[in-house]
């Protein structure tokens, strides 16, 4: 039995995933899961062509739920193992298959340094980016109407605030988080903070600094992975033509609402 990763490319841990197991030539098999399944996507957006692109296909749903105890996605299974949160799949993986160390150094300080960005980003970056992916797209679609354009300000100012922390604290001149090459903290970083561009919120385009840097991981990881991972949720508009029966909106848009207050 091979190693199988339940992902949905819609999510940010999900993309860090993907991106790291492709990169490093780990062999598995990719079994997508909805994460809105007869909700929010209907039905699942077409995979893009080529045959590295992630297969269209039944949903793994149900599977992923076996898989993981917490009932959701990222997921793995490895033989008889299983494993759920993002951090502890990427940090099974560097071990398991000896990838490259400046992903996740040896060096104690080094190691440290990832450990620190990875702790600080879900209460910073975290807290932030993906809110505006759920104000612009997924709550007007399950009430039926845009929130005010107060409520994307307030996000936006928070997540300037954490950028602006992430870019002198963390950045600094470097290439890369922890130094001169890409670590985790880098890849957990940037699917983050794409999930914003999805949506027309243009983080990069007045932080030349930060820019750069996004630049720089493109490369490391390639260009052509990188978009592939990243093509849902650069076609994210696509979900407004998508029509959610009437019960489920009733019963999940006050949910959905509660999340931004």
């Amino acid at each position: 039995m091979g190693l199988e990763l339940y992902l949905d490319l819609l999510s940010q841990p999900c993309r860090s995933i993907y991106i790291f197991a492709r990169s490093n030539n780990i062999p598995f098999e990719f079994k997508h899961v909805e994460l809105f399944k007869d909700s929010v996507l209907g039905k699942k957006p077409a995979a893009g062509s080529g045959a590295e692109q992630p297969r269209a296909g039944p949903s793994n749903s149900e599977g992923a739920g076996k898989v993981s105890l917490l009932k959701k996605v990222p997921a793995l299974k490895d033989g008889d193992f299983t494993l759920a949160e993002c951090t502890a799949i990427l940090l099974y993986l560097s071990r398991k298959y000896n990838t490259p160390d400046h992903w996740y150094p040896s060096d104690i300080q080094q190691r440290a340094r990832v450990d620190e960005y990875l702790s600080w980003h879900h209460a910073n970056i975290r807290a932030n980016a993906p809110k505006t992916m759920w104000i612009k797209v997924l709550i007007p679609l399950f009430t039926g109407q845009p929130l005010p354009s107060e409520k994307l300000q307030e996000v936006m100012e928070g997540l300037s605030t954490s950028l602006k922390q992430f870019e002198e604290r963390f950045l600094q001149d470097k290439a890369f988080i922890i130094g001169s090459e890409i670590s985790l903290a880098d890849l957990v970083a940037i699917v983050e903070l794409m999930q914003p561009v999805g949506v027309g919120c243009d983080i990069f385009e007045d932080r030349p600094r930060l820019r750069e840097w996004r630049r720089r991981v493109e490369d490391a990881v390639g260009k052509e992975l990188f978009f592939q991972a990243h093509e849902m949720i650069l076609n994210i508009k696509e979900l407004s033509n998508i029509q959610i029966d009437p019960q489920l909106k009733e019963q999940l848009a006050p949910v959905l609402m509660k999340m931004l207050k």
